[in-house]
């Protein structure tokens, strides 16, 4: 199963260091039967961009979390045994299509990395310090919010991980 497993950029190189991804269990993003009924749709193309954009706001979230991390939203793509993925069941606190992963994930399973351009690091930050006024409802917020969203990851290959980690340790 292909799940998407929000970062920061420091996320990013602490995973390159260890060669794994999160702690368990960790919170990522599926297409599952939640996240069906939410978009409504069922095509897995569009299903699989909803849960790397749902993971995307996730990545959004640890960003206010951690003021000192670079401005640039970090996905991972890995794919894992569909026993290793749990579907969060509070539906209170859950999000459309998240799962938690146990066990450890290797980074060499990792099927690809969608992160920001350097162009979307205004709007994101933006957007970061945004977030919980967006979250009580805030329509401006929400605005700022959606401007983030507004800019598509772009994908890397697993080999350029190094590179995005130097790049991150440069600046």
């Amino acid at each position: 199963m292909r799940v998407y497993v929000p970062l920061t950029l420091p996320g990013l190189a602490e995973a390159h260091r260890t060669g794994r991804l999160g702690a368990e269990p960790f919170a990522a993003h599926a297409v599952t039967p939640a996240l069906r009924a939410w978009y409504g749709s069922e095509d897995t193309e569009e299903l699989e961009y909803a849960a790397l954009t749902r993971a995307a706001l996730a990545s959004l979230r640890q960003l206010a979390a951690s003021p000192d991390a670079p401005r640039r939203r970090v996905v991972v793509a890995v794919d894992v045994a569909d026993g290793a993925v749990e579907a969060v069941r509070d539906a209170d606190r859950a999000e459309p299509g998240e799962v938690r992963l146990a066990g450890t994930v290797p980074l060499a399973k990792a099927a690809a990395v969608h992160v920001d351009s350097d162009d979307a690091a205004t709007e994101v930050a933006a957007a970061a310090a945004a977030l919980a006024a967006a979250d009580a409802g805030d329509e401006k917020a929400l605005a700022v919010v959606d401007a983030a969203e507004d800019h598509d990851l772009l994908w890397f290959a697993t080999q350029e991980i190094a590179n995005l980690v130097a790049v991150r340790e440069d600046s």
